[in-house]
C-alpha cells in the first residue's frame, strides 16, 4: 500500500477535478436557475397558478438539496466516482419523463423528484471531493468550480428561451435531458484521493456516514442556522427572476437578458471572492456575513426596480438590480463551502457539504412557493423579493455570531498558510504578544 500523502496535493489532477465539478454545477444548478423561464409555458398549458407551477422548480431544489446528505453518505462509503455517474443517468431519466408529462403531477414527480434526487447525487461529492484535492487555493478553486452556474446560465437562459419557442416546453425538455447525461462522465473524472487526516475505517452505522455528529460543534451550528434562514431567500431569484421579468413588461428575450446579466455578474464574483478569501487578508466568516448583507441588499432591489412598461424597452433599473444580484450572490457561494474545511475538519467536509445542502434545502423549498403565492396575492413578484430578502439578511445577522466574524481589539495569530486541515480554523488559538509594537504582534484591527 502507498502511504497517503501528508495534504491535498494543491494542483495536478486537482485541476481536472475541478473542470468537473464545474460542469457538475452548471448542469445542475445553472440549469435550475434557467428553468424559471418555462414555467409561464408550463402554467398555460395546465392552466394552472404560478404558485402551482412554482411547485415544478421548488421541488427540485428542495429534494436535491435534502438528499444532499444521502449523497455524501454514500460518497463516504463508495467513492463519489460511481455516486456521481448514477446521479447522472437518474437526472436525464427525470427530464425525458417529463417531457412526456400530462400533468403538474407527472412533472413533480419528474422533475422534482427523479431528476432531484440525481442532482442530490451530483453536487455534493463532486464538490466535497474538489476540496479535498486543494488547500492554499481551495476557496478559489471551489469558486471557480462555481462559476459553472454563472456560465451555464449565461448559456442556457436564451438556448432555453429559443428551445421554446422553438419546440415548445416537451422538446426543451427531452433535449435538456440529453445534455444532462453529460454529467456521467464528469463523475468519471473524480480520482478518490487518499489523505492523512481521512478516518481509518468508513462509517458503520447510517447516522454517522451522514455526519450528523458535526452539529455537537457550536461554530457548525450556528453556521448551519445562519445558511437555511439564506436559504429561504437566495433561490428565489433562480426561479423567478425571468418571471418577474416578464411581469415587469419585457419580453421574452429581455428577460432571458436580465437572468444572463446576473449569471455574468455571478460567474465573475465567484472567482474574484475565492482569490480573496485564499488571500488571508479578511477572516472567511467576516466574509461571510458581508456578501451574505449584499446579497440580500442585491434581491431588495430586484424587488423595488420601477415597471419598465413595454416589450422593447431595455429595463435599465431592472438589469442594473440583476448585475448587483448576481455579483453579490456569487461572491456569497463560495465562501460558504470554502470555510467548512476549517470548521469540520478535511476528513468530514463531504458530510459537511452534503449536510449544508440539506439546510438550504428547508429555504429552497418554501421560497418559490411563497414567492408564487405572494404573486397571486398581488399581482407581481415585488412583494415576494422583499420578504425573500429579509430572509438573507437575517442570517446574515445569524452569521455575527461564528468565531472572527466581527472586529476585535484581542491579538491573533496571522493567517495560516495553507490554511488549517483539521477544523482548526474556528475557533482561533490565542497567542501571546511577545512585545508591544514587536515583530510578532499582530491585531485583527484597530481600536
Amino acid at each position: 500500500m502507498s502511504p497517503k500523502p501528508a495534504g491535498p496535493p494543491d494542483g495536478g489532477w486537482g485541476w481536472v477535478v475541478a473542470a468537473a465539478a464545474f460542469a457538475v454545477n452548471g448542469l445542475s444548478y445553472g440549469l435550475l436557475r434557467s428553468l424559471g423561464l418555462a414555467l409561464p409555458d408550463l402554467a398555460e398549458h395546465f392552466e394552472r397558478s404560478a404558485q402551482d407551477t412554482a411547485w415544478v422548480s421548488a421541488l427540485a431544489l428542495a429534494v436535491q438539496q435534502a438528499a444532499s446528505p444521502v449523497g455524501s453518505a454514500l460518497s463516504t462509503r463508495w467513492g463519489a466516482r460511481p455516486v456521481v455517474m448514477v446521479g447522472g443517468v437518474l437526472t436525464s431519466l427525470g427530464l425525458v419523463f417529463s417531457a412526456f408529462a400530462r400533468s403538474l403531477l407527472h412533472l413533480y414527480l419528474g422533475l422534482g423528484l427523479l431528476a432531484g434526487c440525481g442532482w442530490a447525487l451530483v453536487f455534493a461529492p463532486a464538490l466535497g471531493t474538489l476540496s479535498r484535492y486543494f488547500s492554499r487555493r481551495r476557496v478559489l478553486a471551489v469558486g471557480l468550480a462555481l462559476t459553472g452556474n454563472g456560465a451555464s446560465s449565461l448559456l442556457l437562459a436564451p438556448a432555453l428561451q429559443f428551445l421554446l419557442d422553438t419546440f415548445g416546453w416537451r422538446g426543451a425538455l427531452l433535449l435538456l435531458g440529453a445534455v444532462t447525461l453529460h454529467l456521467t462522465p464528469c463523475g468519471a473524472l473524480l480520482r478518490p484521493l487518499a489523505l492523512s487526516g481521512d478516518p481509518l475505517a468508513p462509517p458503520r452505522t447510517p447516522l454517522a456516514a451522514l455526519g450528523l455528529g458535526l452539529f455537537r460543534r457550536r461554530a457548525f451550528s450556528v453556521f448551519a442556522l445562519g445558511t437555511a434562514l439564506i436559504g429561504g431567500g437566495y433561490f428565489v431569484p433562480y426561479v423567478h427572476l425571468g418571471p418577474h421579468a416578464l411581469d415587469q413588461g419585457m419580453g421574452g428575450y429581455g428577460a432571458a437578458l436580465v437572468v444572463a446579466v446576473a449569471a455574468v455578474g455571478d460567474a465573475c464574483a465567484r472567482l474574484v471572492s475565492g482569490w480573496l478569501a485564499d488571500q488571508g487578508w479578511v477572516p472567511l466568516p467576516r466574509l461571510l456575513v458581508v456578501f451574505g448583507s449584499l446579497t440580500g441588499l442585491g434581491v431588495l432591489a430586484v424587488g423595488l426596480v420601477p415597471t419598465v412598461g413595454t416589450e422593447e424597452g431595455w429595463g435599465a433599473p431592472l438589469l442594473a438590480a440583476a448585475g448587483a444580484y448576481g455579483l453579490s450572490a456569487g461572491s456569497y457561494a463560495p465562501l460558504v463551502f470554502g470555510v467548512l474545511p476549517g470548521l469540520v475538519g478535511i476528513g468530514g467536509v463531504v458530510q459537511a457539504t452534503g449536510l449544508v445542502m440539506m439546510l438550504m434545502s428547508l429555504g429552497g423549498l418554501l421560497g418559490p412557493p411563497l414567492s408564487g403565492f405572494l404573486r397571486d396575492k398581488t399581482g407581481d413578484f415585488s412583494a415576494s423579493f422583499l420578504v425573500c430578502s429579509s430572509f438573507i439578511l437575517s442570517g446574515s445577522f445569524i452569521y455575527m455570531g461564528l468565531p472572527r466574524a466581527l472586529p476585535t481589539c484581542r491579538p491573533v495569530s496571522p493567517p495560516a498558510t495553507p490554511p488549517p486541515e483539521r477544523g482548526e480554523l474556528l475557533p482561533v488559538p490565542q497567542v501571546t504578544l511577545r512585545s508591544a509594537g514587536g515583530a510578532d504582534s499582530t491585531r485583527d484591527t484597530t481600536c
